[in-house]
């Protein structure tokens, strides 16, 4: 357990006054990325002045004013790849500092809810695997747990249908209509019991990051920007992502809010969330913008731990989530599809690599639509669709020289379920956490909770509003994903773990909506077939295929005659923006933990 200091006495308040416009406004003014102040107004006498708290601050392990993007790096004990280099470096610290890879996953998570509005979140939901290292009567145990939102207890199926039965424009996109009832409080709380430290410790660095502030990137100022005016539009109230001049590389971004709401919840728990203060203020703003969240769904939310879903691959062992993420589900299939084919030898991005995988990927997204759901109501027939049996006579089609549309592949017949942000994590044990956790589009609704400073997921949109009628992600769904009140909408995130020989090896994820499972597939292929390093697997150019649209997307770093070859054999390629953002941890032969942040966006490595 890391050292406690006493609580210091308060200073006065002019010195307050002084220390807070030195380390808030000074870095705004000056562009925040060269401050050298080695102190804060919370390390002075805030009661988050705990070593935890003290991670954070100019001059300290974490500093929010002054930090870069590490790409790749090879690390002797732990290590954590996400979204942001803050939150990496506060997972990082937390475990140089006693936490395990548990510790490190709720700190990283709260701490992206504060420096990655768009996809970090309190007010979304997520999934964690994870497998354990440690004494005998742990080691080895798998844990899969999940804290996605579920359906209001007021939604009906019809809910997002007019009078003549059509689809209301935006209507599961944006406002209060559009969320679901959050899970990740709850989440993070289900996995305490797993970390060695108290979950105040583990929120600090978030509260220092909400109430100080931190500059934005470039990419983070423009994400700002480009939402103003749905900002504008679908909130009630004042929010920090609003201001009277454009957003600026370098601006300071201080969430006030945000910050009394983490302090509530580090104090009074759990209940806090979901019947105290800030229950109240969420229920109150779906009363003012017309949602349907009420104080019972809150208190009746629950996480759920469910059986992993593992299966082998070429003498390893994959493990991911089961439904309602359809990401496992669907990675198992396609694997299986092309476990005994050569592969190998049809190199990376070889014409008969891409073709084959694009194959495997039209009839699993098929089934995606078809026969996946929350299995707490609806029948997902996990024995069949996993079968070899059933698995090749899915590819009893596949011809090598030419597309197959999409028109002659349905679901199969049985006899008888892009704004996300991944967590990967390894501690100095060998224990392994990955955790995807989303508000579903950027920034979710866009709406945020008046008076708690936190943005609403728009997940809602992930049911499948109307059969035959595609979500935002373009993916297409039927009665399993119909909405019902408690029901937990279909997902695709696919947060992975692979063990060979009993093991750890790897941990990986990535954000990109329907795009998730086929990045990951591209990922697990790139390292255990291509014999890509972390760094090669995650910058290959991807490709995707879901069935329906019948478009195979591709990168624009895609090579040009892998394009021509594939529409020459009939296939409609479209050129589209990059897909995904891979966090990737590899444990080497030496036993170092080679770790990879995907190039696509501000993602960034830390670790010791």
């Amino acid at each position: 357990m890391p050292y406690l200091p006493k609580q210091a006495q308060p200073p006065p308040a002019s010195l307050c006054i002084y220390v807070w416009f030195i380390a808030v406004l000074l870095p705004h003014f000056s562009g925040g990325q060269t401050s050298s102040i080695a102190f804060t107004k919370a390390q002075l006498g805030s009661k988050s002045g705990s070593a935890m708290a003290t991670l954070v601050g100019p001059g300290r392990a974490v500093n929010p004013y002054h930090f870069t993007s590490v790409k790749a790096a090879t690390y002797t004990k732990a290590a954590v790849s996400c979204a942001h280099p803050l939150a990496s470096q506060v997972g990082a610290q937390i475990m140089k500092q006693g936490g395990n890879a548990f510790d490190a996953a709720i700190a990283v998570q709260w701490a992206l809810a504060v420096v990655y509005p768009g996809a970090g979140n309190i007010g979304g939901g997520g999934f964690m695997v994870a497998h354990m290292a440690g004494p005998k009567a742990t080691a080895g145990k798998l844990l899969a747990l999940d804290y996605r939102e579920t359906a209001p207890a007021a939604a009906s199926q019809n809910m997002y249908l007019d009078s003549a039965g059509n689809m209301i424009k935006n209507a599961s996109l944006h406002g209060h209509r559009a969320v679901g009832v959050p899970g990740t409080v709850a989440g993070l709380y289900a996995t305490l019991p797993y970390a060695k430290l108290p979950m105040a410790m583990l929120m600090a660095p978030a509260i220092t990051l909400a109430e100080k502030g931190f500059v934005l990137t470039k990419t983070e100022a423009k994400k700002l920007n480009d939402s103003i005016v749905v900002f504008k539009q679908y909130n009630t109230a004042l929010t920090a992502f609003v201001k009277e001049k454009p957003w600026q590389p370098g601006d300071t971004l201080v969430q006030p809010e945000l910050a009394q709401t983490l302090r509530r919840i580090s104090k009074a728990g759990r209940a806090e969330f979901y019947s105290g203060k800030t229950a109240q203020l969420l229920v109150a703003e779906m009363q003012r913008g017309g949602g349907l969240i009420t104080a019972s769904d809150l208190k009746n939310y629950k996480p759920i731990w469910r059986k992993a879903l593992s299966f082998s691959y070429k003498k390893h062992v994959i493990v991911s989530m089961p439904p309602p993420s359809s990401g496992g589900l669907l990675l198992l299939q396609m694997l299986k599809m092309l476990e005994h084919r050569p592969l190998a030898s049809y190199g990376v991005l070889g014409t008969k690599a891409v073709q084959l995988i694009v194959e495997t990927e039209r009839r699993a997204y098929a089934d995606r639509a078809a026969h996946l759901g929350d299995p707490d109501f609806w029948h997902v027939p996990m024995a069949t669709l996993t079968s070899d049996a059933y698995l090749a006579g899915r590819m009893a089609s596949y011809d090598s020289t030419r597309a197959t549309p999409s028109t002659q592949i349905q679901a199969g017949v049985l006899p008888e379920k892009e704004e996300t942000t991944h967590i990967s994590i390894i501690d100095p044990a060998g224990t392994m956490v990955a955790v995807t956790t989303t508000l579903n589009g950027t920034y979710g609704s866009s709406t945020v909770v008046g008076g708690a400073g936190f943005l609403l997921n728009n997940e809602m949109d992930d049911f499948s509003s109307k059969p035959g009628v595609p979500n935002m992600y373009g993916a297409i769904g039927g009665q399993a994903n119909a909405i019902a009140p408690g029901k937990r909408m279909l997902s695709s995130m696919t947060p992975c773990l692979i063990l060979k020989n009993n093991k750890p090896l790897l941990v990986c994820g990535t954000p990109g909506g329907t795009t998730i499972p086929t990045s990951v597939l591209q990922t697990v292929l790139g390292l255990l077939d291509f014999k890509q390093t972390a760094a090669q697997a995650i910058r290959t150019p991807k490709f995707h295929h879901q069935w329906l649209p019948d478009i195979v997307y591709v990168e624009k770093a895609f090579p040009d005659d892998v394009a021509d070859a594939l529409t020459l054999m009939g296939y409609k390629v479209v050129r589209r923006e990059p897909i995904g953002r891979t966090e990737l941890i590899r444990i080497l032969p030496s036993g170092k933990r080679e770790t990879a942040a995907d190039i696509r966006g501000d993602d960034s490595v830390s670790g010791f």
